[in-house]
């Protein structure tokens, strides 16, 4: 989303990514016509404060040999779709600057903006923009214990983009694939198409409310969130009818028994569940063998598998 500086020196991306209270480091390598690569995955509890946490990852890790990455919190930055700008592309990213006045609630003209096409085949249709945008306050607060930690960042995302990262590696050719993720504080649908976002939704049903003791919560949450899947996806029918979808992956922190099945009966698509070890490799890594520990670490992976380069 945002490059921040130009430098590195090993291969790939190392994420460094702040969530509950814990520093989540992954570090992914792309290779030309092979499965990606996730060499390193841990997770440290923030003792202090996150300056000193990445204090001493920069110095027990050698960040400092690494581009490194991290995620705007949520709540921190706006994903709009919006009708593409008729300007000339170079023009697009200002242009969709000032289009936003009025949709957000802080000042566009020092925001941190940038914008996502979305591909179109069928004619006859409005070409279409994703716009993320972060006040100036946000992207500062987000990169300053890493300054204060003498830790260089090359870029700040956002997760809508590292969950793209990953959906993009179980899509089937020419097919469009529908990603649920969710975690302790809701999650988000994805919906992608050959590697690019086409369209995301908020969910606010969290994990745990899917697994509560009280049956009838239980099943509420589950039929709201069955109820949310099959409107979103007639609706992308709807929007996108030259894009079949053909299947929803879910990876789901901490794990919720059954809902596969649950989610299968009430949905018109296969559901599966995401199993990392099917598309990309990690050797060093034997613990991501456990599904668990994937859907638990899924931002910071995904955050990894950047497909830019940072030049040395």
């Amino acid at each position: 989303m945002l490059p921040l500086s130009r430098v590195r020196r090993q291969p790939g991306w190392l994420a460094v990514v702040v969530q509950g209270g814990r520093v989540v480091l992954a570090h992914g390598v792309r290779h030309s016509g092979a499965r990606p690569e996730i060499r390193l995955l841990e997770s440290f509890r923030v003792e202090e404060d996150e300056k000193r946490a990445l204090e001493r990852l920069r110095a027990s890790h050698g960040l400092k040999a690494y581009a490194c990455t991290t995620l705007l919190p949520l709540g921190h930055y706006t994903l709009t779709q919006v009708d593409a700008p008729n300007v000339p592309l170079a023009e697009r990213r200002e242009a969709a600057r000032w289009g936003l006045k009025g949709l957000v609630d802080f000042p566009v003209d020092t925001a941190c903006v940038d914008v996502l096409d979305i591909p179109l085949e069928g004619g006859g249709r409005q070409a279409s923009i994703f716009v993320a945008a972060a006040a100036e306050s946000a992207v500062r607060a987000c990169a300053l214990p890493f300054e204060d930690a003498n830790v260089t960042l090359a870029s700040i995302d956002i997760p809508e983009l590292a969950q793209r990262n990953i959906a993009a590696l179980f899509e089937d050719e020419n097919r469009g694939l529908a990603f649920l993720h969710l975690d302790e504080n809701g999650g988000r649908l994805t919906l992608t198409y050959r590697g690019e976002l086409i369209a995301v939704r908020r969910v606010e049903i969290a994990a745990l409310q899917l697994a509560d003791d009280d049956v009838a919560r239980r099943d509420k949450a589950r039929e709201r969130l069955a109820l949310e899947l099959q409107r979103s996806l007639d609706n992308f029918d709807r929007q996108f009818s030259f894009i079949s979808v053909s299947k929803l992956l879910l990876a789901v922190s901490p794990p919720v028994e059954e809902l596969r099945g649950f989610l299968a009966e009430n949905l018109y698509v296969p559901v599966v569940d995401m199993d990392l070890a099917t598309v990309m490799d990690f050797p060093s890594v034997p613990e991501l063998r456990e599904r668990s520990r994937q859907a638990a670490s899924l931002l910071a992976i995904g955050a990894a598998l950047r497909s830019d380069e940072v030049a040395a």
